[in-house]
């Protein structure tokens, strides 16, 4: 009976941890790189913080979207705020990249744009993929 209790309360600790630390989200294609696909995973770091962690798979090379670009960048943009640079994702040989930071935000969606240069003012309108973030 006790060893029901225990392992009840181990999992129930773990799956509420979980909760707490680690959330995984899709992000939407927009069709203008019909096969891109990308996850989100966001959780809590020592600091405060929001990590972030971007994985995308199937990405064309910014080179070959029409019109060409030549990065990709990814933007967080907080409720009721200008969107902010959050880095660039780089894209391998096998059309896979990811990008890891950390935003002091909790609610924010995120924009993975193809551009001209590293360093715009703002995201372009060539929006490849785009998700939403909402952390307790």
């Amino acid at each position: 009976m006790d060893y029901r209790k225990v392992t009840l309360c181990l999992l129930f600790s773990f799956l509420l941890a979980t909760l707490a630390w680690g959330r995984e989200d899709r992000l939407t294609n927009t069709g203008l790189a019909p096969a891109a696909e990308g996850t989100v995973t966001t959780d809590n770091d020592r600091n405060g913080n929001t990590g972030v962690n971007i994985h995308v798979k199937h990405m064309a090379t910014p080179q070959s979207l029409t019109p060409a670009k030549q990065t990709y960048l990814v933007w967080i943009q907080p409720r009721g705020k200008e969107a902010e640079l959050l880095g660039a994702l780089r894209v391998n040989e096998n059309l896979e990249g990811s990008l890891k930071a950390a935003t002091p935000y909790k609610d924010f969606d995120i924009l993975v744009t193809a551009e001209d240069n590293m360093k715009p003012e703002m995201p372009s309108t060539m929006v490849i993929l785009k998700g939403t973030v909402e952390r307790k």
